[in-house]
């Protein structure tokens, strides 16, 4: 499988899985997910699964500190926007991904524990952001807001999809514009600079 050099450049999250260690799925318990597990799960590497990506290292960090691994299931995830409006469901299913968060139709366990059903939220109005992740052990939780703006994409970029996604675009053409929509994932994720205003912890 080929994919883009800079998947492997991006960070990788590293958290406990309590059910991947009963299990024996993960030994100890540690589990690794890349931005590349993140695109398999979505279908595609754009702007919004990089940032979604992005608020969950972001936000974990925000939670544990960098010494103490986020635990997966013991996290809930509340989307401000409704399932279906705009890319709120892509961001939700990918930050649910990462912390181990189902909804209604989730893991429900086994003998009262592990289970993962009832994590994920969407329309809650009132938390302060795009996106909150709370801790079920301490109830500590952390706000944040998604701003893609901040790597501005390329003003060729959409008149050359446009033309793609007419049939009428030459191979040199459609190549150039897959470059430079994987341009600005690689931009987002491999820039720490840029993190912070990527994903935006609120007050």
């Amino acid at each position: 499988m080929q994919t883009p050099d800079f998947f492997d450049q991006a960070p990788r999250l590293r958290l406990y899985d309590p059910l991947g260690e009963f299990l024996g799925a993960f030994e100890e318990g540690i589990v690794e997910i890349s931005y590349l597990d993140c695109v398999k799960l979505a279908g595609h590497s754009c702007p919004t699964v990089a940032g979604a990506f992005l608020l969950a290292k972001r936000g974990l960090e925000a939670l544990y500190g960098i010494e103490e691994l986020p635990a997966r299931s013991r996290i809930r995830v509340e989307m401000r926007e409704s399932k279906s409006e705009g890319v709120t469901g892509v961001i939700g299913t990918v930050v649910a991904f990462i912390c181990g968060a189902g909804d209604e139709g989730g893991f429900a366990g086994i003998g009262g524990h592990f289970s993962r059903r009832g994590l994920l939220h969407y329309g809650i109005d009132d938390i302060g952001g795009d996106l909150r992740l709370t801790r079920l052990d301490t109830g500590a939780s952390v706000s944040l807001r998604l701003d893609t703006s901040v790597v501005a994409a390329s003003p060729e970029m959409m008149p050359l999809m446009q033309k793609a996604l007419r049939g009428e675009a030459l191979p040199g053409e459609q190549k150039h514009f897959r470059e430079l929509w994987q341009g600005r994932v690689e931009a987002m994720l491999t820039s720490p600079e840029l993190w912070e205003r990527i994903a935006v912890v609120s007050d």
